[in-house]
């Protein structure tokens, strides 16, 4: 679980940062200096640095560790997905990782008005982001409701998902596991993975090399029970009914989720697509949820060691998961002399089928399947949290006047809504949607497009200069220089040409594409492009306004106003751009100046 929650800040005048003073007070007229139930209440700071790293972390290490990351490796190619998930994670992942944190920590601000404060113009950007979390916050929890089920059915005195003898068993399930007992003897007798008699037709299969395959597809227990106990999966073409249990389930988990948050935070080809939804997904990237949580740092907290950290700690458990699942899965294929292609081509349940049959081999299975269970409910619970911690954030920073004092409300009203809309995915039909979800909605493509602008804007509007000026102010020295020219050239480089190769390619190959039926890809370009359409929309709405359009909020402090935006090579590329109230102050000191010299 996260940490304990933020102070609230006292005070009027309570600084935050060098130089300025609490939200909403720097510009307030001198009669309105009582009306203190005018005003918004004041924004929150984390109490201490603990507290940041355990959010951030609970965020970044969640279920896309056990459950995504090993899917993926084996999806495509296993050791060879190493190449591209590296070059994503050390050109793109960090550098947009750490420049979310920083942004956030610098502006105070949510995921939308952050984007508003350093450009008005590319608000988009944040917007587009938050309809990614809004996609997260529907889909996300359903994993949890999976999780729950298992847990719960992890109390029987045989676990359900071990044996072949029970109603929703097909034909095609095989076990293997009654013969278990005594083989870790030197003296054991083996044949038996080489000779086994099926329960059902009596049919003898004898395989004597690893070339020889039964006639029909074998499955084991815990792949049935996945797909025709738990998913209950219907190949009719429609949703079907809402299995009740689930639903249960599902409704459970956004209540543990509402009552943790409620208070606020006080309380080359497809390879290299995949790797990179894989870094952006995991490192949560592109989403707003690390500037959300970074905006509650104080001004002076050293974000750049901090991500240094959590980058190196969330990558080392998602290569560790892929070790414990690979290592099952060959066993398993072994056990039942069939490829691994059949037994990880259950996707995203993969880790729900693999670790199961782990846990029913050690003593006492009932009490390491509840741990287990219990661990990956609290893994993807810490995801939720910030994903709805993120929109809240966003929406009572556009709305502060109305919307912070009524925070349980507007988090209750999240969590309605998003438990409504995520009933659809526990239908009998629910997994052909929850996979086009997941396969086009926080995916590479969306991802990659706003990774794009996130760097643009930073480096070549805003001005990388002056962003290291920002970061070097707050945290008292510059950071390394390689992550100038990955904003400036590098990350943008590297993420278009994999979305315009993503784009120009063939139709993404779903991980259950033997499931899923035509009329849920009719879903896939809706998905795909609302996240998009944001950014120039709100361009185009910013370019009607006309004025201030790519100028910086007046409240936020620079460092070297005078200074060029973005130099290369002791070149001025982008000249100095004062904000407005700075010109302002700068016309009426010169005014004044002339008026007393007249």
């Amino acid at each position: 679980m996260r940490g304990s929650c933020p102070q609230t800040l006292k005070g009027t005048m309570e600084e935050t940062r060098d130089g300025g003073i609490a939200d909403g007070e720097a510009m307030e007229p001198e009669g309105q200096k009582g009306s203190v139930e005018k005003r918004p209440e004041a924004r929150e700071k984390w109490a201490n640095k603990t507290e940041f790293l355990l959010s951030m972390a609970g965020e970044i290490i969640g279920l896309g560790n056990v459950w995504r990351f090993p899917y993926l490796c084996y999806k495509n190619g296993g050791g060879v997905f190493f190449i591209p998930y590296f070059i994503f994670l050390f050109f793109c992942g960090i550098p947009i990782f750490f420049l979310e944190t920083a942004l956030g920590q610098y502006t105070s601000e949510g995921g939308i008005t952050a984007w508003r404060k350093i450009c008005p113009m590319f608000e988009g950007v944040g917007v587009a982001s938050q309809v990614i979390v809004i996609y997260l916050n529907i889909y996300y929890i359903v994993v949890l409701a999976w999780a729950l089920f298992y847990l719960f059915n992890s109390f029987w005195s045989t676990l359900p998902w071990t044996s072949c003898d029970n109603y929703w068993n097909t034909v095609n399930c095989h076990n293997i596991s009654v013969t278990y007992t005594g083989l870790h003897r030197p003296d054991t007798d083996w044949s038996f993975l080489y000779n086994e008699t099926d329960k059902h037709d009596n049919y003898s299969m004898s395989f004597q090399n690893e070339s020889e395959w039964p006639p029909f597809k074998v499955i084991s227990p815990e792949q049935d029970y996945w797909f025709h106990r738990m998913l209950r999966v219907a190949n009719s073409g429609g949703l079907g009914t809402v299995n009740a249990d689930l639903a249960m389930c599902l409704l459970l988990a956004w209540v543990i989720c509402y009552f943790c948050i409620f208070k606020g935070v006080k309380t080359t080809g497809k390879v290299w697509r995949d790797a990179g939804t894989q870094v952006f997904f995991s490192y949560a990237v592109c989403q707003g949820v690390l500037t959300a949580l970074s905006s509650y740092n104080k001004y002076n907290n050293d974000c750049y060691k901090d991500c240094i950290a959590l980058c190196i700690l969330n990558s080392s458990t998602s290569i560790f998961a892929g070790f414990v699942v690979f290592s099952i899965l060959g066993f398993m294929a072994h056990q039942l002399g069939l490829p691994m292609e059949d037994l990880a081509s259950s996707g995203p349940g993969l880790a729900f089928i693999a670790y199961p049959r782990a846990l029913s081999l050690l003593p006492g299975p009932q009490f390491w399947s509840v741990l287990f269970f219990f661990m990956v409910l609290l893994l993807g619970l810490d995801s939720q949290f910030v994903c709805v911690e993120s929109l809240a954030t966003a929406l009572t920073d556009l709305f502060p006047g109305v919307l912070r004092k009524r925070r349980e409300l507007l988090v209750l009203l999240i969590a309605v809504i998003c438990f409504l809309l995520g009933l659809p995915f526990i239908t009998k039909g629910g997994f052909h949607l929850f996979t086009v979800m997941d396969t086009y909605g926080p995916s590479g493509t969306n991802l990659l497009f706003i990774a794009c602008f996130e760097t643009i804007v930073v480096a070549w509007v805003y001005g990388a200069n002056r962003f290291y000026d920002n970061i070097e102010d707050m945290i008292g020295y510059a950071p390394f220089p390689v992550l100038k020219y990955c904003w400036l050239f590098i990350t943008p480089l590297i993420c278009a040409a994999t979305l315009l190769y993503n784009l120009l390619g063939s139709k993404s190959v779903s991980s259950a594409d033997e499931f899923v039926p035509d009329w849920s890809y009719n879903l896939a370009p809706l998905l795909t492009v609302i996240p998009m359409v944001c950014i120039p929309i709100f361009l185009f709405i910013s370019l009607g306004r006309g004025r201030d359009i790519i100028t910086p909020s007046s409240d936020l402090k620079q460092l070297r106003p005078n200074s060029p935006r973005l130099t290369l090579f002791n070149r001025v590329i982008i000249k100095p751009q004062r904000s407005r109230h700075i010109q302002e102050d700068g016309e009426e000191k010169a005014n004044k100046e002339h008026t007393s010299g007249v």
